[in-house]
């Protein structure tokens, strides 16, 4: 569906009456860095309003609108977040919504010596000297990759080898950039153009981790409630769920 088609029929759906272009902040879980660009450039256009997009990890988000951070809507790669928001009555009743499951994978950058394509026995390579993950204490992805190697009875073989990210954006740059051999990054982050280009990566089994379930909500304190439900409703139309799934995302219902 084009652009302002999609646009006329989100105007059907939903009622309001905007009728001045808005700027709405998001902050959102770095797995979504190339996946939201694209998105927030089609509704930009679509829309006529501005995205200030923040990018960042979940935990820290989630602290710091527990503490009054001015953004609309918050996109966390961890569903728990928002629902603990929900709980202590911090969002507009009913937005919360499962966006996505996110997946894993080991990254590496063409010139490499690791050799990815052994799977989780490529973390043992003597090749792979330092291994980039997410922090685990506030990113999700950080979480699922300790996870993942618990699960490969690998983890303490080579939790020392380990380099953190403070989200897992910035674990793949530590690979792109070559500080880190290896990592462990969001498959989402792995088929943006920037990055596939680069590099190659295996698909770690979502069996040998927690289920990624991402979640949305629009923040009770927001200004511009309404814009912010319309963006949601985009994620949500046929249009943004095309683009989600390009770059990797499963919608909750098609696990």
């Amino acid at each position: 569906m084009k652009p302002l088609l999609l646009w006329l029929s989100l105007c059907a759906m939903i009622s309001t009456d905007i009728v001045r272009a808005e700027e709405i902040t998001i902050a959102a879980a770095s797995d979504l860095n190339f996946a939201f660009k694209e998105l927030i450039s089609d509704y930009e256009t679509a829309s006529g309003n501005q995205v200030k997009l923040t990018l960042g990890s979940s935990g820290n988000f989630f602290a710091q609108i527990q503490n009054g951070a001015p953004f609309d809507l918050y996109f966390s790669a961890d569903i728990s977040y928002p629902k603990k928001l929900e709980e202590a009555g911090q969002i507009v009743p009913g937005s919360l919504y499962r966006y996505a499951i996110g997946r894993i994978v080991l990254w590496t950058r063409h010139e490499s010596p690791v050799d990815v394509t052994q799977g989780i026995a490529a973390l043992r390579q003597s090749s792979a000297k330092t291994i980039a993950i997410a922090n685990p204490r506030h990113a999700p992805y950080g979480r699922a990759a300790i996870a993942a190697m618990e699960h490969f009875n690998i983890y303490d073989d080579v939790k020392d080898r380990l380099v953190l990210g403070e989200n897992v954006s910035q674990a793949a740059q530590f690979v792109e950039s070559g500080a880190a051999d290896i990592g462990i990054i969001a498959l989402s982050l792995a088929l943006a153009p920037a990055m596939s280009k680069k590099g190659t990566y295996w698909e770690i089994p979502t069996e040998a981790h927690p289920t990624l379930e991402q979640g949305a909500v629009i923040v009770k304190a927001s200004k511009r409630a309404d814009s912010a439900k319309q963006f949601l409703e985009f994620v949500k139309s046929r249009q943004g769920a095309a683009i989600m799934t390009r770059y990797g995302f499963v919608a909750p219902e098609s696990r």
